[in-house]
């Protein structure tokens, strides 16, 4: 591990910890960004302590705000997107995981435009189960394959123009829980070892760090 891997996985940390402050589009860019220093999947395995170490922070400074239909939808269409992920991660290869990254980044960009176009409109639209079944399905899985469940997760929950504070404070709960089930999966494909628990403990303290600095941002 030379100095390029830490600065990767340093600014990989701080990318954990903005997106769970408050900036759910930083945290896209951690497993991309460290990908370019070592196996996306390891990647992945690595980044996983830091992420839960950096829900329990965020989930104290948005434990009121949520909201709870929202929640249960992604409660079980995230549990079966781990579940599937799980299942077939041993088919997944590298170069697979790395396109899917490619795409998951280009139909962010592109939601964004659209919403854009859209974010004229103040009105609140109800809240389908189905399309937010499917919606979070996608997110568990794309989150289990490379903590990027961010994409699908907005396209379900950008469209019901929650509050700023409800709409952060249902993202954190909802990824601090699906991050809580990768975690056994993970340790049961070995994505996650000893070696790597040493430098995710070292990568805890900027993303930490960055969780506070984002919510005093946010506020």
């Amino acid at each position: 591990m030379d100095l390029t891997f830490w600065a990767f996985a340093t600014l990989a940390a701080i990318f954990v910890g903005l997106g769970k402050g408050g900036l759910p589009v930083m945290a896209t860019l951690a497993v991309p960004s460290l990908s370019l220093v070592m196996s996306p999947i390891a990647a992945a395995g690595l980044l996983l302590p830091v992420y839960i170490v950096s829900d329990v922070f965020a989930l104290f400074a948005y434990r009121r705000d949520y909201n709870s239909k929202v929640l249960k939808i992604a409660f079980f269409g995230m549990t079966l997107g781990v579940i599937i992920g799980a299942v077939t991660a041993h088919m997944i290869i590298d170069w697979v995981i790395t396109f899917l990254i490619g795409c998951m980044g280009a139909i962010f960009a592109l939601r964004m435009l659209l919403q854009k176009r859209s974010s004229l409109s103040d009105e609140r639209v109800g809240i389908k189960v189905s399309q937010g079944i499917f919606w979070t399905t996608i997110a568990g899985f794309t989150s289990f394959i490379s903590h990027n469940g961010g994409p699908p997760w907005q396209i379900f929950t950008l469209r019901l123009n929650l509050p700023k504070t409800e709409f952060v404070g249902t993202s954190v709960i909802a990824f601090s829980y699906v991050n809580f089930i990768k975690l056994f999966p993970y340790v049961w494909l070995g994505q996650i070892d000893y070696e790597s628990t040493y430098v995710s403990l070292f990568l805890m303290l900027p993303s930490s760090f960055s969780v506070f600095i984002c919510v005093k941002a946010v506020e």
